[in-house]
C-alpha cells in the first residue's frame, strides 16, 4: 500500500513538473499566432474610443515621414482597461510578436498586424551594412533591381548566404533589398505575384499594389518599398518617382 502511495506521489510530481515546463511553450505559441478574435476585440475597442473621443484615434505619435504601414501603431494604454481588459497575448506590449496597427485611418480605421520579428532581422543586417560602409565608404551593392533599389553582396558582409525573413502572408522566405541611402527593406515580390494572379486586369500601372496584400490578410507589408505593376507582364515592379 505504502509503495503504491509513493508511486502515485511520484507520478503526480512528474505531471506537475511537466505541466510547468509545457505551459511556457504553450504560452509562447499563443504569443506568435494571429487570432481573428483578438483582432476583432481590438477593433471594437478602437471604434468605441474613436466614437467617445470625437474622432481621435488611440495611436502612438510618430514622425510624418514614418512609412505608412508602420505609422499608426495602436497605443494600448489609451484603450486598456477602459475598452478592453488588457492587450492581447500576441501583442508586442504583452510579450508577443505582433504590433497592432491601423490602416485606412482617414476613411475606415482598420486593425492589422505587423510582425516585429522582421525588424529584428533587418536590424542585424543593418548593423553589418553599417560596419561595411564605415570600412569601405560605400554599401556592398550587387545587382541593380530598379532606380535606387539594389540587392546586397552578403558575402562581403561576412554572411554565407543571403538572409531572409518569413512572409506573414505566405510563410515563404523573402529576401532583403537596399536603397541608395543604405536603408534595408523586405522584398514582397513573391507575395505580390500571387496577389496579382487573383486580381488580373483590376490594377493599373502606377498604382501601389501593396494594398492587395492588406485587403486580403490580417497583416501589412511592413518595411517595404512601394510597388506597382508592369502591365506587359502582369508582374510587380518597384514604384519609382
Amino acid at each position: 500500500m505504502m509503495r503504491n502511495f509513493f508511486k502515485i506521489l511520484c507520478l503526480l510530481c512528474i505531471s506537475v513538473s511537466l505541466s510547468g515546463c509545457l505551459y511556457p511553450e504553450k504560452q509562447k505559441m499563443q504569443n506568435q499566432l494571429p487570432y481573428k478574435e483578438q483582432i476583432q476585440s481590438v477593433q471594437s475597442a478602437v471604434d468605441q474610443f474613436q466614437k467617445d473621443e470625437g474622432g481621435i484615434l488611440p495611436i502612438v505619435t510618430k514622425d510624418a515621414g514614418t512609412p505608412i504601414y508602420q505609422k499608426y501603431v495602436i497605443k494600448f494604454s489609451k484603450i486598456s482597461p477602459r475598452y478592453m481588459a488588457e492587450p492581447p497575448d500576441n501583442a508586442f506590449e504583452s510579450g508577443g510578436v505582433f504590433q497592432y496597427i491601423l490602416v485606412n485611418v482617414e476613411k475606415d480605421p482598420t486593425v492589422k498586424l505587423l510582425d516585429v520579428r522582421m525588424a529584428q532581422k533587418i536590424q542585424d543586417v543593418s548593423l553589418r551594412l553599417t560596419a561595411y560602409q564605415q570600412s569601405n565608404g560605400y554599401p556592398p551593392f550587387k545587382e541593380r533591381l530598379s532606380d535606387n533599389v539594389f540587392t546586397l553582396d552578403y558575402e562581403k558582409m561576412g554572411l554565407k548566404e543571403a538572409p531572409t525573413v518569413t512572409s506573414p502572408f505566405s510563410q515563404k522566405d523573402l529576401y532583403l533589398v537596399v536603397d541608395g541611402q543604405g536603408s534595408i527593406f523586405v522584398d514582397y515580390t513573391p507575395d505580390l505575384l500571387e496577389a496579382l494572379k487573383k486580381n488580373e486586369g483590376k490594377i493599373k500601372q502606377g498604382e501601389d499594389i501593396r494594398e492587395l496584400l492588406v485587403q486580403s490578410s490580417e497583416f501589412v507589408p511592413a518595411y517595404s518599398l512601394p510597388y506597382t505593376i508592369d502591365e506587359k507582364t502582369n508582374t510587380p515592379i518597384f514604384l519609382t518617382k
